[in-house]
């Protein structure tokens, strides 16, 4: 039978291409069986390096070198919610990696004012914004004194950074992690500043449409921040040069800059670990801990075998504020958590000794609990150091012992109380630790009693603006 010739030239190509395929085929299986099978990264899915836990036989493989990655080697091991905790340094050293750099930018992270709780958050979102500006340099915070006599004022004398925290430790976290950063005792130390510096004054929050938020609401628009401010700082119509080593532009908060960085957008890691760049000073820390140290034996010589204490936070200072809960909501809230968990001794932290007073009667008649403070502890030449700090400076013995109880009570919206329940819940994850649920049973190591109705009324948002 004759083939047509569209017939003959179809069967020619259906076996080409059969032919073609066959030939892919072999060689892919070739080259399968011939090359080596690359290794799976595993690093960022080792639950027990998440967990903390100790690391097995099968270690996980390292990831490729990258300033962007986290280390090979876990630092989950490490409690965070220590007062001395080392700095984990390679968050801060990724967020400097992707910055970009403005030479002569010069952020002055000095107003803020009040408490512990208050003055370092100041000092931390200023911090993180002058990054995410790309300023090169920083010139070291001081701290506003409270006056001691009329804690409502919050506006005296600016003092070192020393005053509270370790100036080595915070100059050696920022040396370590972003070289590209200067630190400057002063602002007479800046290069090309005059004897009378031209200082300008922002409030992050207008670089960005706000339209609709409540003012106290957090910054929106930290992400388009860098971009919009080098926009703003290099525009003419300011009647100012953009920064250059010759001629810096230094930057200053408006006062309020406090709750503003909403802190879980950088990620658990970084959020987690920033807070440590501020460490208390050795004074306060060998306080602290002695303090710590002589509550424990305290508790071990009152019966408890394990000297387990609660810690508690009366927060009836005059200048607290009339919303907040009362001397009777408070007590009666911490001893319903006393005897709930069954403490025996307990541990007070607050500047009113009348109410301490009250308070240690009440406990002992209600719940059956020896309540002492850091002056009961204390003895000797700790004690007349104690007595010779500020009001604030001996808040932050109390935080120190706080931290390392077994419980601990608090009040909501003291920001001394919201920063030492998140600081305890780092013992929770470690490195990776979840948000703190608020308004809810917390998460078993602190409990603060408040209202949680109202984000703004009842100050919640300080959960998300506060750097633990």
């Amino acid at each position: 039978m004759a083939i047509g010739c569209q017939t003959l030239v179809g069967f020619m190509l259906r076996r080409n291409i059969l032919f073609l395929a066959l030939f892919i085929a072999l060689l892919i299986a070739t080259w399968t069986f011939r090359a080596p099978r690359p290794s799976i990264d595993r690093w960022w899915i080792d639950a027990a390096a998440i967990r903390g836990a100790s690391s097995s036989s099968m270690s996980p493989s390292p990831p490729p070198p990258s300033s962007l990655s986290p280390p090979t080697q876990s630092h989950n091991n490490v409690d965070l919610s220590a007062p001395d905790a080392p700095f984990v340094s390679w968050p801060l050293q990724r967020v400097c990696t992707e910055a970009v750099w403005v030479q002569g930018l010069v952020y002055i992270c000095d107003n803020n004012s009040g408490g512990i709780g208050n003055v370092r958050n100041y000092i931390h979102t200023c911090i993180r914004y002058g990054l995410e500006a790309g300023a090169t340099g920083f010139v070291m915070p001081k701290i506003r004194k409270r006056n001691d006599t009329d804690l409502a004022d919050l506006f005296t004398d600016y003092l070192p950074f020393d005053y509270m925290f370790d100036e080595k430790h915070f100059k050696d976290a920022f040396a370590a992690s972003c070289p590209q950063i200067t630190l400057y005792d002063d602002i007479e130390s800046i290069p090309g500043v005059s004897s009378k510096p031209d200082i300008e004054h922002i409030t992050p929050k207008k670089f960005g449409n706000r339209e609709g938020c409540d003012w106290r609401d957090q910054n929106r628009h930290t992400d388009r921040f860098g971009d919009r401010f080098r926009k703003w700082l290099d525009d003419p119509k300011h009647g100012r040069p953009p920064p250059s080593q010759d001629h810096p532009r230094l930057i200053r908060f408006d006062w309020g800059v406090l709750w503003d960085w909403q802190t879980y957008r950088d990620g658990p890691e970084f959020a987690n670990t920033f807070g440590n760049i501020l460490r208390l000073n050795d004074q306060l820390l060998r306080l602290g801990k002695t303090a710590l140290k002589r509550m424990h034996a305290y508790a071990v010589a009152n019966g408890v075998k394990d000297g387990k204490f609660l810690g508690v936070h009366l927060r009836t200072e005059s200048d607290a504020l009339g919303f907040w809960p009362t001397y009777n909501t408070q007590t009666e809230a911490y001893l319903q958590q006393a005897t709930k968990r069954g403490f025996e001794v307990a541990y007070i932290a607050t500047g009113d000794s009348l109410e301490a007073q009250n308070f240690a009667g009440a406990a002992i008649e209600m719940a059956q609990m020896r309540v002492v403070s850091k002056t009961d502890l204390l003895e000797g030449e700790d004690l007349e150091e104690l007595e010779s700090l500020s009001w604030d400076q001996q808040g932050l013995v109390d935080l120190i012992v706080l931290l390392g109880s077994d419980f601990f009570v608090g009040t909501m919206p003291s920001s001394f109380s919201t920063y030492t329940a998140m600081k305890r819940h780092l013992r929770t994850g470690g490195l990776y630790t979840r948000p703190y649920k608020v308004g809810t049973d917390g998460d078993g190591l602190s409990y603060l009693v408040g209202n949680y109705e109202k984000y703004w009324e009842g100050w919640l948002y300080m959960w998300d603006g506060m750097w633990s």
